[in-house]
């Protein structure tokens, strides 16, 4: 299972599924179908319903998938000071997008036809192809502290960014963190829970990459 075959197939199967994904929902944003992060459809200006879809974290951590599953196709014992943070942003951002959207979001959104195909990729089977592929084909290690401290960079500018646009657009990805509805206090303590969240995860994946067997094997074993 651990072969360099076995990787390659796996990651590029992930690869297919979000790949899929994103070009079925740009194909319904086109057509004035709904955004299946959301449900939301409507007479909205189609640049800003394509700016809105590449605003959902659960859309930026399927494209970070999606990359490193590409490369790690190409070549399973990938590696580089960049990749390393991509790869760790993958992880978690996939990771949070899976628990947070079955603890917090699910129960409030019903897609149908196929926004219910494509919401299940996002939401489903990406989190869990990426990181049972991770637990099964590394590669690692590839941690370090500077990794980890470098990977906090994209969620908290995220989590900045959408804060910023929400204050002058009135528009928020997500209903959890929309500080118009529920005001900025309600919005910013939800937030903070998401944050910790990640920080425990980057953790985890940390301690993890540095105590698991390597994957691809060290020459000689």
């Amino acid at each position: 299972m651990r072969s360099p075959t076995a990787s390659r197939a796996w990651h590029a199967v992930l690869a297919v599924v979000v790949a899929a994904c994103l070009a079925a929902q740009a194909v319904l944003l086109l057509d004035g179908g709904a955004d299946a992060n959301s449900g939301e459809s409507g007479p909205v200006p189609l640049g800003t319903r394509f700016v809105r879809f590449l605003s959902f974290f659960t859309v930026q951590s399927n494209l970070l998938v999606l990359l490193t599953a590409v490369t790690l196709a190409a070549d399973p014992a990938r590696d580089g000071r960049l990749w390393r943070v991509l790869r760790l942003d993958a992880l978690l951002g996939i990771t949070v997008t899976g628990l947070v959207f079955g603890a917090v979001l699910a129960p409030h959104l019903h897609p149908t036809g196929v926004a219910w195909w494509i919401n299940a990729g996002f939401h489903y089977v990406s989190p869990v192809m990426a990181v049972v592929g991770w637990l099964l084909f590394g590669p690692r290690p590839r941690g370090g502290g500077r990794v980890v401290a470098w990977a906090l960079v994209w969620p908290l500018a995220w989590v900045a960014c959408t804060f910023v646009r929400g204050a002058v657009t009135g528009w928020y990805p997500y209903p959890f963190l929309d500080a118009g509805e529920l005001g900025f206090w309600p919005a910013s303590r939800n937030t903070g829970i998401v944050v910790v969240l990640s920080v425990l995860l980057l953790v985890v994946f940390h301690r993890l990459d540095r105590s698991m067997r390597p994957v691809p094997a060290p020459p000689g074993r």
